[in-house]
C-alpha cells in the first residue's frame, strides 16, 4: 500500500509561505506606487495648467511690449526728422547751405 505523504521536510511549506509573503509585499508596494503615480499625474496636470496660464500672460505682455516699442520707434523717427529739419533750418539761417546729395 502506498504511504501517505504526511512526512515532509517542510521546504515546500516554507517556500509557499515565503511566496505568499513576497506577494503581499509586492501588492503593498504596487498600491503605494499607484498612489504615488496618481499624485504625480495630478501635480503634472497642475503644472501644465500653470504653464498655459504663464504662456498666456507672457504672450499678452509681449504684445504690449511690442506695441510700446513701435510707439517709441515712431516717436524717435519723428524726433530724428524734426532734428534734421531743425539742423537744416538753422544752417540756412546762418548762411550755410548743405551740399546736394
Amino acid at each position: 500500500m502506498a504511504r501517505a505523504k504526511e512526512q515532509s521536510n517542510g521546504k515546500l511549506d516554507e517556500a509557499l509561505t515565503a511566496l505568499v509573503q513576497a506577494r503581499g509585499v509586492m501588492v503593498h508596494t504596487q498600491a503605494a506606487f499607484l498612489a504615488q503615480s496618481a499624485e504625480t499625474a495630478k501635480r503634472l496636470e497642475e503644472i501644465e495648467r500653470e504653464k498655459i496660464e504663464l504662456d498666456k500672460k507672457y504672450t499678452e505682455s509681449q504684445v504690449r511690449i511690442d506695441e510700446r516699442f513701435a510707439r517709441i520707434e515712431a516717436i524717435l523717427i519723428e524726433h530724428n526728422r524734426i532734428l534734421q529739419s531743425l539742423a537744416n533750418t538753422v544752417g540756412e539761417k546762418i548762411g550755410f547751405k548743405a551740399p546736394d546729395k
